[in-house]
């Protein structure tokens, strides 16, 4: 009975990694890919878009998008970046068009303004989003009315929606 019930943890436990395991007759992978869910949204910072969110701003933004980098220009880079050593934000015509690097001072809780219209649809990002959030806090204090936080490289499923603008 022992090797029996064995059998049907590993079974169990491995289903919940395999692709379409959502589909298993035992109900245990949904729920633990639920969880993993969860947690991986409990670790994102506060403030933080979801990764849908991002998708579907993007989408709506189209050319309009502005993504805004707040980074200190020291902040390395992060590992896989074969743009360059330290913040890559500067804008080139093959090299994220739409961005703009308007660093987020914390000593003075301010940034510059970026020169567009206040309607315009904005991401920041640092590299995980606390730094972020302060500046779309700033820029909506400001009269931006379009504003989300896109967290940064460090979360991946949300730079994956919008890292490369």
């Amino acid at each position: 009975m022992k090797s029996i019930t064995v059998i049907f943890f590993l079974f169990s436990v491995a289903s919940a990694f395999v692709p379409n395991a959502s589909q298993s007759n035992f109900g245990i992978a949904p729920r633990l890919g639920n969880r993993i869910s969860q947690t991986a949204m409990a670790e994102r910072k506060a403030g933080v878009s979801s990764p849908e969110e991002l998708k579907s701003f993007v989408e709506s933004a189209g050319s309009r998008l502005l993504v805004v980098d707040v980074r200190n220009p020291d902040a390395s880079a992060e590992p896989g970046d074969q743009k360059s050593i330290t913040v890559a934000a500067v804008p080139s015509d093959d090299f994220r068009p739409q961005a703009q690097h308007l660093i987020f001072d914390r000593s003075t809780d301010s940034m510059p303004l970026p020169d567009v219209e206040k309607n315009t649809p904005i991401i920041t990002h640092c590299g995980g989003g606390g730094r972020g959030q302060k500046a779309k806090d700033y820029l909506m204090a400001n009269g931006f009315t379009d504003v989300l936080n896109g967290g940064g490289p460090k979360e991946t499923e949300c730079w994956n929606e919008f890292g490369d603008k």
